[in-house]
């Protein structure tokens, strides 16, 4: 038996419901890929209660499990944890293990291992509640994100600020909002998303491109909540995906350089998202390392395997067959994998 492990979403109307429920879409589809290849599998909420989520797999005989928590009851500080409690009691599970998603749902602490490894990333402070504004050596305009959420929670258009005085008459409801963020230099310019997938060995997978060119004048060119979410907005409707045709190899090679090194230096496995800029000269920065990205049939991920000539069925296949793999000569039955 397979299980599916999820962390379970807000009600709908709540805030940020949109994001939080899109575990279910990637719960529905994981369920019916594994149905289509011969594979009984079972829904399991992860709450704060771990030992109800480990009864359940005991008591099903799960033996592998789908790992999708992005939260544990929506404290996104949390998602590790579950990949943890798989750790400690011995179930293989799909994607990064529990340090790699603590320390990259973590946007300070992912600067500064990007800082550490010389890998370029915008100019950025952490800003706590208690401390005064320190931003001095930032270039305006810059950008404040939320240090632990994702899924562009807390991030619109409102959280860009032109210069000094505007960061600090809105920088108070950003934390009283979110507690700690991060204040980061917005780069003017060509965003880059890219995917990399495998085990043991990870293959960076075609570069995808957000298209910007329908966006009013007066909007930044960001991916924010609206633009995610809300499918009434402009941003929803003219944030394209595209895969870009003519990049120069230089800038290619650059940018698989760098996902590659990202994607071993926050020890992402099986799956991942590197997330970058590149402003007016070609310089190229990360944004973020995703050690989960969206599994939903519509997301950037699952476009990019679609894109190599993988479909969404044998994407679940393929990470089932790693997690056999890593499963190595245990005396747990696994199920084989279909022929």
């Amino acid at each position: 038996m397979i299980g599916i492990l999820h962390n379970v979403p807000l009600a709908p109307g709540s805030a940020f419901s949109e994001a939080s429920r899109d575990v279910l879409d990637q719960v529905e589809a994981i369920e019916g890929a594994l149905g289509e290849l011969g594979y009984p599998s079972v829904r399991i909420p992860f709450t704060r209660d771990p030992g109800e989520s480990v009864k359940a797999i005991r008591d099903r005989n799960v033996n592998m499990v789908f790992n999708l928590c992005e939260t544990v009851d929506e404290d996104p500080r949390l998602c590790g944890h579950p990949a943890a409690v798989l750790e400690l009691v011995g179930i293989p599970f799909s994607g990064s293990p529990s340090c790699a998603l603590t320390l990259s749902t973590d946007k300070w602490v992912t600067k500064q291992l990007l800082d550490a490894a010389g890998i370029p990333t915008p100019g950025y402070v952490l800003h706590r509640s208690t401390t005064p504004l320190e931003a001095s050596r930032l270039r305006y305009p810059v950008i404040i994100k939320p240090r632990f959420e994702d899924a562009s929670i807390g991030i619109d258009q409102d959280s860009i600020f032109g210069d000094k005085g505007e960061l600090r008459a809105g920088l108070s409801s950003f934390s009283r909002r979110f507690g700690d963020v991060l204040i980061e230099e917005y780069i003017e310019g060509r965003e880059f998303n890219v995917s990399v997938f495998g085990y043991p060995n990870a293959l960076v997978l075609p570069i995808a491109e957000i298209d910007f060119s329908g966006f009013p004048e007066d909007l930044y060119h960001i991916v924010g909540y609206r633009a995610k979410w809300d499918r009434d907005s402009v941003e929803f409707h003219q944030t394209l995906r595209v895969f870009p045709q003519t990049l120069s190899p230089s800038l290619v090679s650059d940018i698989e350089k760098l996902s590659a090194h990202c994607f071993n230096l926050f020890m992402l496995r099986d799956y991942g998202r590197i997330d970058f800029r590149m402003d007016g000269r070609g310089n190229v920065y990360v944004l973020e390392v995703n050690a989960n990205p969206c599994l939903s049939p519509d997301a950037g991920f699952v476009a990019a395997m679609e894109r190599s000539g993988i479909s969404y069925r044998s994407v679940v296949d393929q990470l089932v067959s790693f997690m056999v793999l890593r499963n190595g000569r245990s005396d747990r039955t696994l199920p084989t994998p279909p022929r």
